[in-house]
């Protein structure tokens, strides 16, 4: 009896050391949204709940941010491995701590251009660029929009401008009341914001950066060197996990809008699902996006948006595109190719 719970024992020892063993072998890492549980996230969200990065060795964890600023940090201080932030924004990080030990790198481009727009209502009179001249404009003081209306401006002669700043919820809320003839923001943010405010979408007059001589890419993946160095493999295989979740969330953005709501059950699924398709359409699946392939940049475009982002945001040193991406841990081309053709 005595030999049978020895041996009973031992299998038991065996298989919680063979299950932690299997346990052992997932790579832990913690990812930075940009923002908040909306539409978006699901592109991160819905291969977490399905189990992607987990079939990839990983065990992935998504936290909410508080903006691409924040994200940079965070990702730079080490207590985040991976994040997803605006592109100008890890720039400007990597320009003004140029002796940083930990400088993120934007590894997969996923918002090929920048969401950044101007936003007016009709009734302003304000209907093209040329009418912002003298006007006053409102946005939070981190906003991306605000940060690079410098190249804005100049590409369409816009003169100056007054800025109000205020926090984010306030943005949109301002704008309805008249306190501000025009806001900048990401258009599927503040379009669907204002109509939640009770302005039409028919009254809201829209300036595109990236249709208006703003070449500008918006968000990309971001990590620390420290992973890209230590564990390469990982870093591929998230981005492999990543984007055979994108596909999906592409395919059908209505049905992706559940991960969110189980990471969120307050969001209202219609909004989100709006936003994420606007998101998709405009900024995912763009013109540019197609040309270039998805996650993927064209050097000419990066090095002038380096440039830009110096000169707008007026960086201790330059900003420079081959320490701001890689492309080195990226799928195949067969492998990226999800964007379906309009």
């Amino acid at each position: 009896m005595q030999k049978r719970s020895f041996i009973q024992a031992g299998l038991a020892l065996s298989l919680a050391l063979a299950l932690g063993s299997a346990q052992a072998q997932n790579t832990p890492i913690k990812f930075q949204l940009d923002w908040r549980f909306e539409g978006p996230a699901a592109l991160f969200l819905l291969p977490a709940a399905k189990g992607y990065f987990k079939d990839a060795k990983l065990d992935v964890t998504v936290d909410a941010g508080n903006g691409s600023g924040g994200a940079v940090q965070r990702v730079a201080s080490g207590s985040y491995d991976m994040g997803f932030a605006d592109l100008a924004a890890l720039m400007e990080f990597q320009a003004n701590n140029p002796d940083a030990p930990n400088k993120p790198v934007a590894i997969m481009m996923v918002y090929n251009n920048t969401p950044a727009s101007v936003m007016a209502l009709k009734k302003s009179g304000i209907t093209k660029p040329a009418d912002l001249n003298g006007k006053k404009l409102g946005a939070p003081v981190f906003d991306a929009g605000r940060r690079a209306f410098p190249i804005f401006a100049k590409a369409n002669q816009v003169g100056s401008v007054q800025w109000t700043a205020m926090d984010p919820p306030l943005r949109e809320t301002m704008l309805v009341r008249g306190d501000i003839d025009a806001i900048t923001g990401f258009t599927f943010t503040s379009l669907l914001n204002l109509e939640a405010r009770g302005a039409k979408a028919s009254d809201v007059v829209v300036m595109p950066y990236s249709e208006l001589g703003v070449k500008l890419y918006g968000n990309a993946i971001i990590a620390s060197p420290k992973l890209l160095k230590e564990n390469p493999a990982a870093v591929k295989a998230f981005l492999l996990a990543f984007t055979k979740g994108a596909k999906e969330v592409i395919a059908k953005p209505e049905a992706a809008i559940e991960y969110v709501k189980q990471r969120d059950g307050i969001i209202n699924s219609e909004l989100e699902a709006r936003r994420l398709k606007l998101a998709i359409d405009t900024v995912i699946n763009s013109p540019d996006a197609r040309a270039e392939g998805f996650g993927q940049v064209n050097a000419a475009r990066l090095s002038l948006m380096a440039s830009q982002v110096s000169d707008a945001y007026g960086t201790k040193t330059r900003a420079n595109p081959d320490t701001a991406w890689t492309g080195a841990y990226l799928p195949s081309a067969a492998e990226l190719n999800i964007l379906p053709r309009k």
